[in-house]
């Protein structure tokens, strides 16, 4: 990929997200700009749209030592596989950064997303500061943004930009998506600043969420703070309200109006790139990856496979206890299973999360002293990510995946084990509060807040036959197809109304 600073046209499509859309490595003693190492992920999939307008842009922000540094390029042009496109960079300083991102958005915004109310923390919120790198990504948008044109915000982090955004460029079709859960009235309501929050998405023309019970709490927090109607509901698919899954819903808010707006409210599955990773599935190198998997594990040894961040959201030490009672209960088990738990850290520097890093360490060291000998070990831990092509030879290995966030706003991980399985063999074992789990329900669902539920559930994948393994896989895979990354940038061009100029 190529980077200038040459003049540009004004963007009919400009996408405003906090990370920037490639990776940045040094060569030579010099910084070089690639393209993301997988086609599998939410970058590479909103850079997908640029393709279906004449020219678009990118806001991002990225750490600068002098904000004000006259070298500083603010403004790029790149070429790439996806076409030429403008990034507009925001030079923050490191305590900016820690401020706006770490502080605010992780320790207090994160917890109350995620209904963690014990682990808010109000007292080092710098509120100035994230209204004001909000209000730089606003002026950014707006400098970037064609008459008429479509700017597509994203995630919390950037609760104001839209309310910002509105107020310099009224022409603009204003989009947000969250990425996260949107909790209910009473939860939300804690953070002081939730007017102010709720007003600036009220801004937008469209406000969109994975699943339709965020969507309609987000409504319900909005009606509990200020005048807004409710002009149209719909009866939510019947692929996403199987009984039995905590996050389901049957009826959803589709418009809702606000001083003289009409705001349409979107629930989308984020999917994955099915394509991708079935290429990546069948590729050589997999095969390969798996026989020696195989050889590591031992013939005999049954590999089941958990993979998600260091983060009290994900419910890593709550499973590795699960797993320690059902080696209890049963020694018919001892030497035949390998739990692989994957827990990358999230951010080393915050004390939440080297406190469950530090949990999740003492428990598998625990049940590997108790229950290992010389010849097995219980539970594999690894702390540092594992590229995507060989995470693809451990899907395709693993005889179950198992994926229990404590709260989770959707969940990846469990449809790129379920589009890895080409063989259509293979068990998930998935939290029902997941938001996937509304779209994957023929998996076995448990309640992660539920010892006899966790440990029945992993007793019941591992017992399962293998009809009906097959069974459940085939239902899988029909709903990671239909829900994938494609329908749902489908669904986002529908509520866009198209793109280009108004």
């Amino acid at each position: 990929m190529t980077a200038n600073g040459a003049d540009r046209a004004p963007s009919d499509l400009v996408i405003v997200y906090h990370r920037q859309p490639y990776e940045e490595v040094e060569e030579d003693g010099e910084t070089v700009l690639r393209e993301n190492k997988s086609p599998n992920g939410i970058v590479p999939t909103l850079k997908s749209f640029f393709g279906r307008v004449n020219h678009a842009a990118w806001v991002a922000w990225k750490e600068a030592e002098d904000p004000a540094d006259p070298g500083f390029e603010r403004v790029i042009e790149i070429d790439d596989s996806y076409g030429s496109y403008s990034v507009s960079r925001l030079p923050l300083t490191a305590a900016q950064v820690r401020s706006f991102y770490h502080v605010t958005s992780k320790e207090a915004f994160w917890p109350i997303l995620h209904s963690f109310k014990e682990r808010y923390n109000y007292d080092p919120v710098d509120w100035p500061t994230f209204r004001e790198v909000n209000w730089a990504f606003a002026e950014a948008a707006a400098a970037e943004a064609a008459e008429g044109a479509v700017v597509w915000v994203h995630d919390y982090n950037l609760w104001l930009v839209p309310g910002y955004l509105r107020q310099m460029r009224p022409d603009l079709r204003i989009s947000f998506f969250h990425h996260t859960p949107f909790p209910s009235a009473d939860m939300f309501n804690v953070l002081p600043w939730r007017r102010e929050i709720v007003e600036s998405l009220l801004a937008c023309d469209v406000v969109g969420f994975h699943i339709p019970r965020f969507a309609a709490n987000f409504v319900t927090v909005a009606q509990s703070l200020l005048e807004v109607e409710v002009l149209e509901r719909a009866t939510v698919s019947t692929e996403f309200t199987t009984d039995g899954t905590a996050l389901s819903d049957r009826r959803a808010p589709v418009i809702i109006g606000h001083a003289d707006r009409r705001i349409r409210v979107v629930a989308a599955p984020v999917g994955v790139d099915v394509g991708f990773i079935e290429k990546q599935a069948w590729a050589p190198e997999t095969a390969s990856g798996m026989a020696d998997i195989r050889a590591e594990l031992g013939q005999d040894t049954r590999l089941i496979l958990s993979v998600g961040r260091t983060d009290y959201t994900k419910g890593g030490i709550e499973q590795l206890e699960s797993y320690e009672r059902v080696l209890t209960e049963r020694p018919d088990l001892h030497g035949k299973l390998r739990l692989m738990h994957v827990s990358v850290s999230a951010n080393r520097n915050m004390a939440a999360y080297e406190e469950v890093q530090s949990g999740i360490e003492q428990i598998a060291g625990r049940i590997n002293g108790t229950f290992g000998s010389f010849e097995w070990q219980p539970v594999s831990l690894i702390s540092s990510p594992i590229p995507f092509k060989n995470l693809v030879a451990y899907y395709r290995s693993a005889e179950i995946a198992w994926i229990t966030p404590l709260a989770d706003g959707m969940n990846l991980v469990c449809e790129e084990y379920v589009a890895s399985r080409i063989d259509g063999d293979g068990v998930l074992v998935l939290s029902e509060f997941a938001g996937a789990s509304v779209v994957l329900s023929a998996a076995v669902i448990t309640n992660p807040f539920s010892h006899r539920s966790m440990d029945q559930a992993l007793t019941s994948a591992l017992d399962m036959p293998e009809e009906e393994r097959r069974q459940r896989m085939k239902l899988l895979r029909g709903a990671v197809e239909r829900n994938s990354v494609t329908a749902w940038a489908d669904a986002q061009m529908a509520a866009f109304g198209g793109l280009g100029a108004g």
